[in-house]
């Protein structure tokens, strides 16, 4: 499973037009998920996006988490950060879960962040999605939990 994870002012996610969901100070993450992912992996990532040091504290340094900094997230299904462009010039998607698997796996991740007291707003899986945010810092992470596996 990957994630990337922006700090955020704010953040909004619209489909056909329509607020889907919205934030203001937190993270925005767009999460992929590969074939071989499990829950194991989505639990790893919602542990350390909750945790990562990544808002300021009062001297101005990132040393305050999502969870001390009291801000939400805005989860979004993004399959094509499994996208290989090692070859030609359109990206192969062959490591990204089918959908059924990944929509599975997507609504439990957002689940495992809830469970962290956490607001968490989301797009809609499989849909094409207009995403508007303000990036603070900016602050951007690649998480990836075939790193620790």
């Amino acid at each position: 499973m990957r994630a990337v994870v922006q700090r955020v002012r704010q953040a909004e996610v619209r489909v056909d037009g329509l607020v889907a969901g919205h934030i203001d100070e937190g993270l925005v993450v767009l999460v992929g998920i590969a074939r071989e992912d499990t829950e194991a992996a989505g639990q790893y990532l919602a542990e350390k996006i909750v945790q990562l040091r990544v808002f300021d504290d009062d001297q101005g340094r990132m040393s305050r988490s999502l969870l001390e900094a009291g801000g939400s997230i805005l989860c979004v299904s993004q399959f094509t950060l499994y996208g290989d462009c090692r070859k030609g010039r359109r990206p192969s998607y062959d490591r990204a879960a089918r959908p059924e698997a990944a929509r599975v796996l997507y609504e439990r991740f957002v689940e495992q962040l809830r469970a962290f007291d956490v607001p968490v707003a989301t797009g809609q899986f499989q849909a094409m999605m207009e995403v508007e945010l303000t990036n603070d810092g900016p602050v951007t992470l690649l998480l990836d939990s075939d790193k620790t596996f």
